[in-house]
């Protein structure tokens, strides 16, 4: 009986999601809106942290420690709009570093599938969550 190959294995393990990974953020933390997420965060720390949820949802033998999404990103108010866009920088990412366009469809449809956890569907029902001490994080798109 073959083993199946998992989606990690077949994009190339922890080397690519490293590369792919250093080159989204670089693309991220530069960009006008998205970037403001950012401000204040240690960019290798959160690269870290998404290599090791993605290698884990992908079938990677390693451990993701970091917090769940909800709570990592719940004082963000985060759009469908901001997620399209993340979206398309991380294609963009991805075909830059040669993943197989049938992969690349694959490692999309997983990210996309955790949208539910941190997407708002609005400022009015975002602005009810009860953050306790912690500072909303609302960043308006300068090009709107």
């Amino acid at each position: 009986m073959s083993k199946k190959i998992s989606l990690f294995d077949q994009v190339g393990g922890l080397p690519t999601l490293d590369r792919v990974h250093k080159r989204f953020y670089d693309k991220m933390y530069a960009h006008p809106w998205l970037g403001k997420f950012f401000e204040g965060h240690d960019q290798q720390a959160i690269e870290l942290r998404q290599t090791q949820f993605m290698g884990v949802k992908m079938g990677g033998d390693m451990r993701y420690p970091g917090m769940a999404l909800e709570l990592a990103h719940r004082r963000m108010y985060i759009t469908l709009e901001q997620l399209e866009l993340r979206q398309s920088i991380l294609r963009e990412s991805l075909e830059e570093e040669h993943v197989p366009e049938p992969l690349i469809k694959r490692w999309l449809k997983i990210d996309a599938a955790f949208w539910g956890h941190i997407k708002n569907d609005s400022l009015e029902e975002f602005q009810q969550v009860d953050l306790k001490y912690e500072r909303p994080l609302i960043v308006p798109n300068p090009d709107a």
